[in-house]
């Protein structure tokens, strides 16, 4: 039987794009998302592919959503959660919706999903969780504060999961990648002074380039990819030195402000 997995965030960007990748590699599968006329409108349900409304932040939909996917599928290989929601604010601007939304979302619903879903796979012997966090949990983006917080609440949740559940035969990858050109850039290039460290670098990645890590990850199990990988060195060197970053935040947040109004001026 060909194999089952659950992908979130399933209506756009890299949860789009993977989709149907695996859809064209014959997998069975169930894709979620809280948008979902989008969600019917880009995957017709049959009888191997699935669409429901998740909203990941509801462990009672989490449950209900897993135990609907066993009964149509009769196991679940891999789950990926790709949803996310991004809200540039500097903390003093920040209101206490944009946090709860951010790290109910971000890292809660990832939580609840890793959690209910691993056991599942451990049930099974086997499984695979890919969970999508970024290089702003890798290292801290002023301006994105709380974003920053779901994102290394990610991170580290992910790669202490993937160490503790080795041994029952599930596999936790977490990948980190830069910016992607998906609508959430386009939220960000809404606000630039706060984004600025995000457009820091040369180019945004394409949800291909994201999709094939992925891909690649399924085959090898790391527990963390970092994308482009210069660049994760590069977060994990700056992160290592805490007392670098006030300089490197002045000379990379004016180098992002200059890439930000070029990349709107295209759009």
């Amino acid at each position: 039987m060909n194999p089952v997995a659950l992908i979130t965030g399933a209506a756009s960007g890299v949860g789009k794009h993977l989709a149907s990748t695996l859809i064209e590699r014959g997998y069975r599968l169930m894709l979620t998302d809280i948008q979902e006329e989008a969600l019917r409108a880009a995957f017709p349900s049959s009888e191997t592919v699935q669409t429901r409304r998740l909203d990941i932040r509801s462990a009672e939909e989490w449950e209900r959503l897993l135990g609907e996917t066993l009964h149509l599928f009769g196991r679940l290989d891999y789950l990926f959660n790709i949803a996310g929601v991004v809200l540039p604010a500097f903390l003093l601007n920040t209101t206490r919706e944009e946090i709860d939304r951010q790290i109910d979302t971000n890292l809660k619903g990832t939580v609840y999903g890793t959690h209910l879903a691993a056991r599942i796979m451990s049930h099974q012997g086997h499984g695979h969780i890919i969970n999508m966090a970024s290089l702003a949990g890798v290292a801290p983006i002023p301006g994105m504060e709380a974003y920053t917080a779901s994102k290394f609440g990610v991170r580290g949740f992910s790669l202490a999961a993937g160490i503790a559940l080795r041994e029952k035969g599930v596999h936790v990858t977490v990948i980190c990648p830069d910016l992607i050109d998906t609508p959430m850039l386009d939220v960000q290039l809404q606000r630039p002074d706060e984004s600025a460290l995000a457009f820091a670098t040369s180019r945004p990645l394409r949800v291909e380039q994201v999709t094939q890590a992925i891909l690649h990850a399924m085959e090898r199990k790391p527990l963390e990819v970092t994308l482009p990988v210069s660049r994760g060195l590069l977060a994990k060197l700056g992160n290592a030195i805490p007392a670098l970053g006030p300089f490197l935040y002045r000379y990379l947040r004016q180098r992002g402000l200059q890439r930000a109004a070029r990349l709107a001026s295209r759009r």
